[in-house]
Order: C-alpha cells, then structure tokens, then sequence
C-alpha cells in the first residue's frame, strides 16, 4: 500500500478554502487520487477542516461511493436492479464472484478488481449487464466474464 501524500491532502482542503461545507466534494477528490479513503486522510482533512473524525466517517459509511478499503485499479458493479435480474443479473454476478476468487463487496488480494453488486446501472434494454470502471458490457451471458476480465486483466481470470 503506497503512502499518503499529507501535500496532496492539503492541496485538496485548500483548493475548497478551507470549508467544511464542502466536505463531501473534498472527500471525493481525495478518493480520486488514492481510489479510497485511507485514514491517514481522513485524519487530515478533519483537522484542517477543525471537524470530528466521525463527521467524516458518517459521511464516507452514508454514501455508498466511498471506500475505507483500498479498492482495485478496476471496479466491476454488476447490476442487480429489476431488468438485470430477471435477465441473469445474479448468474452473473455469481460467475465474477468465481472467476475472481472474490465476493461481492471486496477486492482481489493483488488489487487488479473490486467487485460491487449495485440497484440500477441505468442500462436496463442492455441487461444484464456490468460496468467495467466507466464501460458498460451487456446482454451478458455468464460464457461473456472471462474474455472481459481478460480484457482488462491481460492475463487469465484466475492466475
């Protein structure tokens, strides 16, 4: 695990002046430079902000596009929502589960994927489907998973 640039922090408070109204956009990009929020973070964002730690957490544990783990350089969300499902949404889900060793929820202990199961990917005439960070794949059919890992793993599913 790289460590936190204490800097870059800083950088980030200061760039919204030091606001604490404007804690969840502050959160936001230092998730976007570490693609988490590590604690050492945290820390530091409160104090320059002159609020509790757990005002942080509250909000990191609230909104559901924050992560306390370190997640995956990619991060597949498997949609579960109405269409998905009753098209093989949970199949789906299942095969990625397989393939990467992994549940839903967690990341690959070499940090290549983060698995999330999520309502409604807003795709629901291309379900089932997934989003690979920003791209979508659907009318998926769990004999699909292995060759889109591949694609953004460069070697097999399970090595």
């Amino acid at each position: 695990m790289s460590e936190v640039d204490l800097a870059k922090v800083d950088e980030v408070v200061d760039k919204y002046g030091c606001d604490d109204g404007m804690l969840i956009q502050i959160l936001q990009d230092v998730q976007a430079e570490y693609r988490w929020l590590p604690k050492e973070a945290l820390k530091r964002v409160c104090a320059k902000l002159g609020i509790p730690l757990s005002r942080a957490y509250r909000i990191a544990t609230f909104y559901t596009l924050f992560s306390l783990e370190p997640r995956g350089r990619h991060v597949v969300n498997v949609c579960l929502g109405t269409a998905c499902h009753v098209r093989g949404g949970a199949r789906i889900l299942e095969k990625l589960e397989q393939s990467l060793d992994i549940t839903s929820g967690h990341t690959t202990p070499d940090r290549k994927f983060t698995l999330q199961r999520v309502n409604c990917l807003g795709c629901c005439a291309l379900g089932p489907v997934i989003t690979v960070d920003e791209e979508a794949h659907g009318r998926l059919g769990v004999k699909d998973i292995d060759g889109i890992l591949e694609k953004y793993d460069g070697t097999s599913a399970q090595e």
